[in-house]
């Protein structure tokens, strides 16, 4: 069994939302109403994910991020907290908190619809917000916050010998905002779709493949990592935990980082809901050790 043997500081900066998530048969056609046979509503946004993943997996965890002055942004706050996250600079916005609605089928893919709220007035202007930065191993960032706010982020982070790692999603437009953080990112993490939407000239990337596992590029090498095969129940924040694990575990070498990262990310597609869905160190290590014990 691996053993983490120092938590490894991570700052995320990134989106809260509260999810709206709808169970269905099949994904609505453009045009096409179809019935929910469930309905639930459950934390989620990418840099909360992330930070919630990060926590359970063993990292101390700051975030960084904005909510609005309404009766979501309570909710939120007690889930961060209650899984161990740092929430001393999260901001209150007067707008409403980040939400999305979040449609299932039956084979556990999903079509995702985000109102940004308070995330879209997300700023580093502040000394506290620069200082966890600044103090963290690892800054931890997504793209469903202003790319403005993630590039003076980055900046800090480079300033501060603080490894930036920049989960580009969702896919953005805007080559210029993209160039300014891809020089300041040291790994990046995209699915096969983000992918093919940009091409990031960086250090350190990381390929998700869904099922198949991920793939790194970097330091003159590419090597595959296959995850654990499971019956998935809902892939919703499969890869928010998949980049909050990566984060923790990065310092240990990208081997390392994406075998448990993998691992994450298959666990989490066993749990309906993205906020609720981070497997544990111990889950984890469970799961790789059983991969083990088959291969031997």
């Amino acid at each position: 069994m691996w053993v983490q043997t120092k938590p490894t500081a991570v700052c995320v900066v990134g989106s809260v939302n509260l999810d709206h998530s709808y169970t269905v048969a099949e994904l609505p056609r453009p045009g096409q109403t179809v019935l929910a046979s469930g309905v639930a509503t459950a934390p989620g946004g990418k840099g909360g994910n992330q930070a919630v993943a990060a926590a359970r997996a063993g990292a101390s965890v700051h975030l960084v991020a904005a909510l609005g002055d309404d009766a979501a942004a309570v909710h939120l706050r007690a889930h961060l907290t209650g899984n161990g996250v740092d929430v001393a600079s999260v901001v209150t916005a007067p707008v409403a908190s980040g939400s999305a609605v979040i449609v299932v089928d039956s084979e556990g893919e999903n079509s995702i619809v985000v109102a940004p709220g308070a995330n879209a007035h997300l700023t580093m202007t502040s000394a506290a917000a620069r200082a966890a930065v600044a103090g963290a191993d690892v800054l931890l960032l997504q793209l469903e916050i202003p790319l403005d706010t993630a590039v003076a982020a980055a900046r800090v982070a480079g300033e501060s010998g603080t490894v930036v790692i920049v989960n580009a999603s969702p896919a953005q437009s805007g080559a210029g905002a993209l160039e300014d953080l891809a020089a300041v990112a040291d790994v990046v993490v995209v699915n096969e779709d983000e992918a093919a939407h940009w091409r990031w000239p960086v250090p350190h990337l990381v390929t998700t493949l869904g099922a198949r596992g991920a793939r790194y590029a970097g330091g003159g090498r590419s090597v595959s990592v296959p995850s654990p095969a499971v019956e998935p129940v809902d892939s919703t924040g499969a890869g928010d935990v998949f980049a909050g694990v990566l984060a923790t575990h990065w310092l240990s070498g990208p081997d390392v980082a994406l075998r448990r990262a993998c691992a994450a990310g298959a666990l989490a597609t066993l749990v309906a809901g993205a906020g609720d869905c981070a497997p544990t160190a111990e889950a984890i290590d469970d799961v790789l050790a059983t991969e083990t014990t088959s291969e031997s």
